[in-house]
């Protein structure tokens, strides 16, 4: 059995671990209180049951109704989890107080190795939590017994083929610096004021995923979240470009977006980005595509009344059951969270995904450090997988210098489709153009972009229009056309 990967019993944690954690190779679990350290050694304890194993669950902190109570409450298999109490219940507490005046250590430390191995010969376990074992220090009488201490129980643990956990506070006037020496593995549980995070920092004898990772503690119990990494394996795609249904925009993209690509739609407020990639999105949903809308910057009622106000078929596309919308509501989900809702979604069977938008995704997760970083991360991790991704940027300036990013994104995207506002004779236009597309050619014109109670209506190209991206559009007549040919046309 030396060598086998045991599972830790926490959704996400045995991937991080590559597998799981290796038998009898010891853990130290560390972290502040409130962080779950006591509900992960239970999850462990737990899955050794669910693997017909025995499990032994020391006690040395909380009152042991206490942690039955916790047991129970995340369905961890209480009745089958062997308790040994040796934290101190008020009778012994009254009794230290008489004989203060002699070392705890001195006092106790015979009869507490004594009964501990006792119970461990007597049950003969195969995973042990030891909770917690910063408690220990107080039955010893000195830093060097006390390493010592640990060490023998962890080599005895070995000896016996069982394998054993231990948790510790990290922080405080108190170090675990010597524990985590002693220990085969070492994972810490980390709680912000938004977020808790998850870090393995050493695992002997194994490879596994560095960094921070988002976990949660709900009614589920302790789950965890991996970071997004791309798959080495890259999903077969369809040849054919996906169609915005409006036939001047699919002539603007020589044909549409390639598939597997990530295009982002950049502009300023109320130019109509969010309204063209829905346009690329229901045509895809109708289509037979699965795909998935998360909106980060409106309520899902709003989306619905302004689809059927210009003629988007977005109720036949989300009946067809194609199409679904996820609202993402501020400080509603961590960015683990999120990237876990995304990595659902690949492995359900989604095809097109759309983010609306890049300023909601920064405001309303949290944990949230950097911006930049979890796009290219999420951009990564959907490209590898295949999946076609529409993300709408917003760009603040409404006139003025061009910017197709302000979070330094755009290296991330495949294709870049920019809408902007310009001005002809005291009204304010739209026009839409491509900057750049990875994968094919493009037309390099801009053309007028019009959002009628018909749907998005698409001009012809506007050779007249220059300046767009200096910041200063103008009209050139040398180019073609007179000021009333333009506007007897009604291009802008």
């Amino acid at each position: 059995m030396t060598g086998q990967r045991l599972s830790t019993g926490i959704s996400g944690l045995d991937d991080i671990l590559d597998g799981g954690l290796i038998h009898p190779r010891n853990v130290l679990i560390r972290g502040s209180p409130g962080s779950g350290k006591t509900i992960f050694g239970l999850h462990f304890l737990s899955a050794g049951i669910d693997a017909g194993e025995t499990s032994l669950y020391v006690n040395m902190g909380e009152p042991q109704a206490y942690v039955e109570e916790t047991a129970d409450a995340f369905d961890l298999h209480t009745e089958q989890i062997h308790f040994h109490n040796i934290s101190p219940t008020e009778e012994q507490f009254s009794e230290r107080n008489s004989y203060s005046v002699f070392e705890s250590a001195e006092v106790e430390q015979p009869d507490f190795i004594a009964e501990l191995r006792e119970k461990i010969d007597e049950i003969e376990p195969d995973r042990v939590l030891l909770d917690p074992i910063t408690e220990f220090r107080h039955l010893t009488t000195d830093e060097r017994q006390f390493r010592s201490g640990i060490l023998g129980l962890l080599d005895y643990l070995k000896e016996i083929g069982a394998m054993g956990m231990l948790t510790s506070q990290s922080g405080g006037p108190i170090k675990d610096y010597d524990i985590q020496f002693l220990v085969d593995t070492v994972i810490s549980l980390d709680v912000t004021s938004e977020s808790r995070m998850v870090t393995v920092s050493k695992f002997r004898g194994s490879s596994f995923r560095r960094g921070d990772h988002f976990y949660d503690i709900s009614t589920a119990g302790l789950e965890v979240w991996p970071e997004l990494v791309p798959d080495t394996q890259k999903q077969a795609i369809d040849a054919e470009p996906l169609s915005s249904g409006v036939d001047e925009l699919d002539e603007l993209l020589y044909g549409g977006l390639d598939q597997g690509t990530i295009t982002m739609l950049s502009g300023p407020t109320g130019v109509g980005k969010t309204t063209t990639g829905l346009q690329f999105l229901i045509q895809a949903a109708l289509a037979g595509k699965q795909s998935v809308l998360f909106q980060f910057e409106e309520a899902e009622w709003t989306i619905r009344d302004r689809a059927k106000a210009i003629g988007l078929p977005l109720q036949a596309a989300l009946e067809s059951g194609e199409l679904s919308i996820v609202e993402v509501s501020p400080d509603e989900y961590t960015v683990g969270e999120f990237e876990q809702l995304l990595r659902e979604a690949v492995t359900d069977g989604t095809e097109v995904v759309m983010i609306d938008g890049s300023q909601g995704f920064q405001e309303n997760l949290r944990g949230l450090a950097d911006t930049t970083s979890a796009l290219v991360r999420i951009g990564r991790f959907l490209r590898s997988a295949s999946i076609t991704t529409l993300l709408i940027n917003e760009v603040h300036n409404i006139t003025g210098d061009f910017q197709a990013s302000e979070e330094r994104t755009s290296n991330l995207a495949d294709n870049i489709v920019f809408l902007r506002h310009v001005e002809y004779r005291g009204e304010m236009r739209k026009v839409i153009g491509t900057l750049k597309m990875r994968t094919s050619d493009f037309e390099r014109s801009l053309r007028e972009l019009e959002i009628t109670a018909d749907g998005i209506r698409v001009g012809e190209p506007l050779p007249q229009l220059r300046g767009i991206l200096t910041g200063t559009p103008d009209w050139n007549e040398d180019a073609g056309g007179t000021d009333r040919d333009v506007a007897d046309t009604d291009q802008v």
